[in-house]
């Protein structure tokens, strides 16, 4: 994903707050597995 711009980034949605989330490098390994946007959805996910 290097020079990529960030309009053209992949994104989810966050099942609990409905915000998107935008890929970030630290999430490259594993962003297929993710599923909500931070700790506090993650926590709160009822």
């Amino acid at each position: 994903m290097k020079g990529v711009k960030k309009e053209n980034l992949p994104f989810k949605i966050c099942p609990v707050c409905k915000l998107p989330f935008i890929w970030r490098k630290k999430w490259e390994r594993n962003w297929d597995h993710l599923v909500y946007c931070s700790e506090r959805c993650r926590n709160s996910k009822r």
